[in-house]
């Protein structure tokens, strides 16, 4: 592998290119398990491997990948890379610009894991599943159940032409359960332990077995139950309290995809559009209110945005973004951190594999946690209701205004947890809803949530990254029943 990159590198310097990356991947793989209403209802266990050569002329990029991980396959890679490089220059208005990257530049990486996913019996995840999808089943109105388990590995070598050249081995796992519960012409549904199929970490199977999710099951099918009764969520401005994994969503929607660099420049618009945020207003942008602390974190043990270097070949690191409620950092790249006047990039040019370009996404972008306890944040409601678990969300190309829906609500009355209500919808602008924050619950509530399904860039590109959040209270906020 180390011999392919160097020849990629060495064509692609010889054809005129004053800069060049590849990356390989070999393989990457990917295994879904599924069983529903007591079968087995999935099973996908795909791999796939390639070769990517990234080059830079003095005004443009040329990308090109190939699937043959060969010579001869290598050094037509890099040659078409070049052409399209330069075939992209004779248009571009000024000549490009990078930080120059300090640090240690070569290594290996390697994600923390016990047991080997990939090792671990078939038979021994599928019958996890099927008891814990059959403990879904506690009445006849619970039509469907699931529980399914995923698992990624990508290995890759890297190597570029300022020197930088690293092998990382990274695994990625989850699981969940989800209970859907019919009366009517009413259907509920309630999942465990978050939707978009359970929990992720950067780990190995020891993770899974540790949710615990036949031992949540249970509980998962009565409350999609018990919400068949549930009164409809109240419609009016209210004092909100946020679930830890509600929390997680919300600051990857209204935070982590607005802070991007790239979006903020509107070089990157097509997928899923730009940022209110304007690049002059970083380091002075009040984002919201002094409670609001947020960084993005590459290193953090067990996220799935946690990398030794990024797909540039730049040292993972944490870097605070919103620190006081005010903006004083953003994810970047080594093109956009030099287009802000900054010294280095924030390491977070990332692909999703060895035939795309890497772009700035999110690594494990985090808000803070307080100091008070659950019972301290909720004494001095007088009312109120508490969401957790996402159902649905809506926020425009801007990341400025959005709508939220949430599985279950509960009312807060006189600082107590009361009454399920269904059906929650919530929504607001993005710098309003922030600066309404005013209280932030402790480490006790704080947890990692991996979101394995974030969507960017065209040809459009997923990543897995994750949220650290606690629970927090919002005041005066538009709540409804949807």
């Amino acid at each position: 592998m180390e011999e392919l990159l160097r020849t990629a590198l060495g064509v692609a310097g010889a054809a005129g290119a004053t800069y060049a990356d590849a990356r390989i991947a070999a393989p990457e793989r990917y295994v879904y398990l599924a069983v529903r209403d007591g079968a087995a209802s999935a099973l996908t266990d795909s791999q796939a491997e390639g070769l990517g050569v990234r080059v830079r002329t003095e005004r443009a990029w040329g990308f090109a990948a190939t699937t043959e991980l060969t010579a001869p396959a290598a050094r037509a890679t890099a040659r078409l890379a070049v052409r399209l490089a330069r075939a992209a220059g004779r248009h571009a208005r000024e000549r490009l610009r990078v930080t120059e990257e300090r640090g240690p530049t070569a290594g290996r990486y390697a994600s923390p894991v016990r047991r080997d996913p990939f090792e671990v019996p078939r038979e021994e995840i599928i019958e996890l599943l099927r008891t814990a999808e059959g403990r879904l089943h506690v009445g006849p109105d619970v039509k469907s159940g699931v529980a399914s388990f995923q698992a990624w590995r990508s290995t890759k070598w890297f190597a570029s032409s300022d020197g930088a050249a690293y092998r990382s081995e990274i695994v990625h796992v989850g699981a969940g359960i989800a209970a859907t519960a019919v009366r009517g012409g009413l259907v509920q549904r309630r999942s465990a332990p978050t939707s978009f199929g359970g929990d992720y970490a950067q780990a190995g199977f020891e993770f899974v077995a540790g949710l615990g999710l036949p031992e949540r099951a249970e509980r998962v099918g009565r409350e999609a139950v018990e919400l068949l009764d549930a009164p409809v969520c109240p419609t009016g401005r209210s004092t909100l309290v946020l679930g830890s994994d509600q929390l997680a969503l919300q600051v990857h929607e209204s935070i982590g995809h607005a802070v991007e660099l790239d979006r903020i420049y509107g070089s990157e618009a097509g997928y899923a559009g730009t940022s209110w945020v304007r690049p002059e207003t970083i380091g002075r942008l009040r984002y919201g209110s002094p409670l609001l602390q947020v960084v993005a974190d590459a290193t953090e043990p067990v996220g799935l945005g946690t990398f030794g270097w990024d797909d540039e070949g730049v040292p993972a690191q944490r870097t605070p973004v919103i620190e006081s409620g005010i903006l004083t950092g953003v994810l970047s790249s080594r093109e956009s951190a030099a287009q802000l006047g900054l010294a280095r990039s924030g390491g977070t040019a990332r692909a999703d594999g060895p035939d795309r370009s890497p772009l700035v996404r999110m690594t494990n972008v985090d808000l803070l946690p307080g100091e008070l306890s659950l019972d301290e944040l909720l004494e001095d409601i007088d009312e109120g209701v508490y969401l957790e678990t996402n159902r649905s969300w809506s926020i425009d190309d801007k990341r400025l205004n959005f709508q939220f829906g949430t599985e279950i609500g509960r009312r807060i009355h006189r600082g107590e947890l009361g009454e399920l209500v269904r059906n929650p919808i919530y929504a607001g602008m993005t710098p309003e809803f922030w600066a309404s924050l005013d209280a932030v619950a402790n480490r006790s509530t704080w947890h990692l949530w991996g979101i394995p399904n974030c969507g960017k860039g065209q040809p459009a590109q997923s990543a897995r990254v994750s949220h650290g959040a606690p629970v927090a209270r919002f005041r005066d906020v538009a709540v409804r029943g949807g």
